[in-house]
């Protein structure tokens, strides 16, 4: 038996365990058990089925070119790879039930808005792919209908770059959606997780803005919130020329881009946090927190000022929301998700939608699996029932392609006042001209 093949069968059956019987150590995120699980698990937990497909493909060569039958030592290999094979189907079927839990949670979510939530959530969305086509295409690659126009700059700092994605040939704008990275505030891309999302909806007709901020440790809190604002107010004052039109603006992110979608959603409006465009509207009409850190900024306490936790915040003026995490997030655990869905229907009065994911690990929204799926079509499903209707007379946007598919939602967000002061404020004095360095 070769060592490449045993190392092989070694990480597919670790991986597989530790999917399966998910633990996590209470050290912190950064913890060495917590990034080794992280790391081994995000792929196979995420497409079993891939695995199981080398993992067979491997074991086939070497019973035919090795002979690994042909003694006891390879038996128990064997016996090894069919103990894995079968977890990986036990995760494979997990990954299928993400579909009606999803369908449930929009329905329990959207109840309140009346029979019109129930239609958008029982409605096919115009995401859907079918199971054999999300198994062949684990890779969320662009395709030749969407086009991007990269780095294009909203301040001065090389960080401070967006990426506009939307459909070649599309003939008026629709919703906007902006999108934050992940990566702890030390690291990240704009053009790494959730990318199944964002070209699903430039596809359908929304203009997806996924922008990058300021990370440690040159930048600090609130700067990378004063980096989500400034993109925000980019997308109302310079978007337009880019495809942004004056439809319903929805703000999404992933584990730390979750934080700051849910920060800039509870604190729209706020001159004390956007200091040098206070003037500037930058409210959202809904929110998308995935696998979405919920807590304190590194380092701070209770009594920080301005708040790093949008926990912190009155949920009274808070937007709708969608919130997916999952159970075996070795990073975020799933009780800061849970908390963050209490305190919001704890004072909203707008939908909250909550999914969680049975043993989805962080960045389950990496790779196009059967379980982000779901989650693509169910962001779609609810964008079509809170984001505000196309006026009498005027054309169905994208992505509310049936008005009688969606509901009636309240006015926009009102500014809030806020007695808390920014310990920092290094923002540009004025939100720059875009440049664009590049166009496919």
């Amino acid at each position: 038996m070769s060592v490449g093949f045993l190392v092989l069968v070694a990480v597919v059956t670790a991986a597989t365990a530790l999917s399966l019987w998910p633990t996590r150590s209470d050290r912190g995120a950064a913890h060495g058990p917590n990034v080794v699980r992280f790391l081994l698990t995000m792929v196979v937990n995420e497409v079993p089925h891939l695995a199981l497909l080398v993992l067979l493909a491997s074991t086939a060569a070497a019973i035919l070119d090795e002979d690994l039958l042909g003694s006891p030592a390879g038996w128990v290999v064997a016996g090894v790879v069919t103990l894995a094979s079968v977890g990986l189907v036990v995760l494979a079927a997990r990954s299928v039930r993400a579909r009606g839990l999803v369908r449930r949670a929009l329905v329990d979510g959207l109840g309140g808005q009346d029979e019109a939530a129930r239609a958008a959530s029982s409605t096919r969305a115009a995401a859907y792919r079918p199971w054999w086509w999300v198994l062949l295409t684990p890779l969320p690659l662009r395709g030749l209908r969407v086009r991007r126009v990269g780095n294009l700059a909203y301040g001065p700092e090389r960080r401070q770059r967006l990426d506009v994605y939307t459909r070649r040939g599309r003939t008026a704008p629709g919703p906007t959606l902006v999108y934050l990275h992940g990566g702890g505030y030390f690291t990240g891309s704009k053009r790494r997780e959730a990318r199944a999302l964002w070209h699903a909806l430039a596809r359908q007709g929304w203009t997806v803005i996924s922008a990058s901020y300021r990370l440690r440790p040159r930048a600090d809190f609130p700067d990378h919130l004063l980096d989500a604002k400034s993109v925000l107010a980019w997308a109302r004052t310079q978007g337009r020329e880019h495809g942004v039109g004056d439809g319903p603006l929805m703000m999404a992110g992933s584990s730390a881009g979750g934080h700051l979608t849910a920060l800039c959603a509870l604190t729209a409006n706020q001159p004390h946090l956007q200091p040098g465009f206070e003037d500037v509207d930058t409210s959202v009409d809904a929110a998308v927190c995935l696998c979405a850190y919920l807590g304190r900024y590194y380092g701070r306490g209770p009594d920080e000022q301005p708040a790093s936790t949008p926990l912190a915040y009155d949920p009274a003026a808070a937007p709708p929301f969608l919130i997916v995490h999952g159970t075996a997030d070795s990073y975020v655990p799933v009780e800061g998700a849970r908390a963050m869905v209490d305190h919001l229907r704890s004072g909203s009065t707008r939908p909250v939608v909550y999914v969680e994911l049975p043993a989805a690990q962080h960045s389950f929204d990496l790779l196009r699996s059967l379980r982000f799926q779901p989650v693509v079509e169910a962001v779609q499903t609810f964008a079509r029932a809170v984001l505000p209707q196309p006026t009498a007379g005027a054309q169905p946007t994208a992505g509310c392609e049936a008005p009688e598919g969606c509901a009636e939602v309240a006015s926009r967000i009102s500014p809030t006042s806020s007695s808390i002061t920014s310990s920092r404020a290094t923002t540009p004095s004025s939100v720059p001209s875009s440049r664009t360095t590049r166009a496919r």
